[in-house]
């Protein structure tokens, strides 16, 4: 294999100029994903979740954006995992949207607050059968002997649930992520890229300021 080292490209899809890069944050991230989306990328929508513990260790995973609202950038998850046991002991998060392919990137910074109920039932009753039953089935995080334990759990999910409405259960729900910073990254010739930092504190004004790779 050749050296970890020695593993490089060049970044030269293109640039992100004062005069493209659009006044609000907001529309410019819709621009990109639409882009990310059109240009067929393999989940467009995953972005890396970072959060901390009580104790100080930060932890990532990736999990899928499902909306951008008010706002803020929600995604769902089981309320006993780790990363909600997190953001509910210390509410400071950070996504990152990891666009290779575009050699784009955008870092988002902010807190974040559980979603409403109602909200949290009506993506959930939007999801395929299969993924309600399993939110039902698993204790995200909890130790589990074997695969084949996990499967005999979905099977009694299934037969509890039989020709019945499954309702969003209350262990799982759903985040916003109510942004301070939004940094948009382009890649760019000779590692000099692009970035520019969209923030706002106790403010609904935006200040946008170039930063240097």
């Amino acid at each position: 294999m050749q050296p970890l080292s020695q593993i490089r490209r060049e970044y030269s899809q293109g640039h992100l100029t004062e005069e493209s890069l659009l006044s609000d944050p907001y529309s410019q991230f819709n621009q990109w994903m639409g882009d990310a989306v059109e240009a067929g990328l393999p989940d467009p929508t995953a972005m890396t979740v970072a959060s901390v513990d009580d104790l100080g260790q930060p932890s990532q995973r990736i999990v899928l954006l499902k909306d951008v609202i008010d706002g803020g950038f929600v995604f769902y998850t089981n309320l006993g995992s780790r990363k909600a046991q997190d953001l509910m002991t210390n509410n400071k998060v950070s996504l990152h949207f990891p666009w290779h392919i575009l050699e784009r990137q955008v870092h988002v910074r902010g807190t974040a607050s559980l979603v409403p109920r109602d909200e949290v039932q009506k993506y959930f009753s939007s999801r395929p059968i299969s993924s309600q039953l399993a939110a039902w089935t698993s204790k995200q995080s909890q130790p589990i002997d074997s695969r084949e334990a996990l499967l005999a759990r979905f099977e009694e999910t299934k037969n509890t649930f039989s020709n019945k409405d499954i309702p969003a259960p209350e262990f799982w729900g759903g985040f916003k992520v109510a942004p301070q910073e939004i940094e948009f990254w382009q890649g760019g010739d000779h590692r000099l890229h692009d970035r520019f930092v969209f923030s706002r504190e106790n403010s609904a004004d935006w200040s946008v300021q170039r930063l240097m790779p």
